[in-house]
């Protein structure tokens, strides 16, 4: 009844949305503040990033924050550069105190950890009440910790701050650091198109996913993370998805799509949750976006990035 119930609220919504506002997309940030990059120092990367959002004119976006980074040696300063993005118009939410896998952690545990960093976040400008599982991981196969956290989410009054659309950007940033660190010539230029290629492809394939599951283009919101890579280029990536017919919209206005209302029951409970109400519904995989396969995107790396052949 809950799959019947969204879908149709679903479909009354897409017929009240214009078809030219049909493709939308969030920019929500995780892991902040996070560790060094491959080519900028953490106070450089906040302040290129704060100029890039604002020179693509983004209105907001969401930092899904980690307040126990703030206590490694990365972290030094890294309450300012998070005042700094509220700032800017930016918001900030629960990513979790210390960023535990909920397959490894028990639920009373983990919903502890969540506690602690709401005891930072509540009350800070900025502040949303959401929360986003660190590696999308839900619960996994273990019904009963998923059943738990979502009841321990709605009585501390969080909303599941889910994920549409990933691109798996952080395996891009990973790469760049290892080959920075092994000395290895990285042609910038093309990682940069690797990168804005890479975030739209993402965006369209699952937007594909969603319009095949629902009947129509949701409020998406893209996975990113707080690295170099962002920094550098997010005003390209931004320029991107608009000459390819998105709209860039505010974290609040995608949070307050139906979606919010789903709450997929599938065998696995991790991803995003485009994936999971494809699942419910029973389209066959893939179900993701083809990029997600780290195999493929480290092979396309070092042949456009690296130069190296296979």
């Amino acid at each position: 009844m809950n799959l019947i119930r969204f879908l149709l609220l679903s479909l009354l919504f897409a017929c009240a949305v214009p078809a030219a506002a049909q493709k939308r997309i969030a920019l929500t940030f995780d892991d902040a503040p996070r560790s060094p990059g491959a080519f900028l120092t953490p106070d450089q990367r906040t302040v290129k990033l704060i100029a890039g959002l604002k020179r693509a004119s983004v209105e907001q976006v969401a930092f899904f924050v980690n307040p126990g980074n703030l206590a490694s040696d990365y972290g030094r300063g890294g309450e300012d550069r998070l005042e700094a993005y509220v700032a800017a118009g930016h918001v900030i939410a629960n990513h979790s105190f210390s960023h535990p896998h909920l397959n490894a952690t028990d639920a009373g545990a983990y919903l502890a950890d969540i506690d602690r960093a709401e005891g930072w976040l509540k009350g800070r400008d900025g502040y949303r009440p959401w929360f986003r599982f660190p590696y999308l991981d839900e619960g996994g196969s273990d019904k009963a910790k998923r059943d738990a956290l979502r009841a321990g989410l709605k009585a501390r009054g969080l909303r599941n701050g889910y994920v549409t659309v990933d691109g798996a950007d952080w395996n891009l940033e990973g790469n760049a650091i290892a080959a920075a660190r092994a000395g290895k010539t990285i042609d910038m230029n093309a990682l940069r198109d690797l990168y804005v290629e890479t975030m739209v492809g993402a965006a369209n394939a699952f937007d594909a996913i969603a319009r095949r599951t629902l009947g129509r283009s949701p409020a998406h919101v893209i996975l990113l993370h707080e690295t170099d890579l962002a920094a550098l280029w997010i005003a390209d990536m931004v320029a991107a998805l608009r000459k390819d017919g998105w709209e860039i919209i505010t974290a609040d206005k995608a949070y307050a799509d139906p979606l919010r209302q789903a709450f997929p029951d599938v065998p696995s409970a991790q991803g995003t949750l485009t994936e999971a109400l494809a699942w419910e519904k029973g389209l066959p995989a893939p179900r993701w976006y083809e990029r997600n396969d780290t195999k493929l995107a480290d092979a396309l790396f070092r042949e456009r990035v690296l130069k190296e052949k296979p």
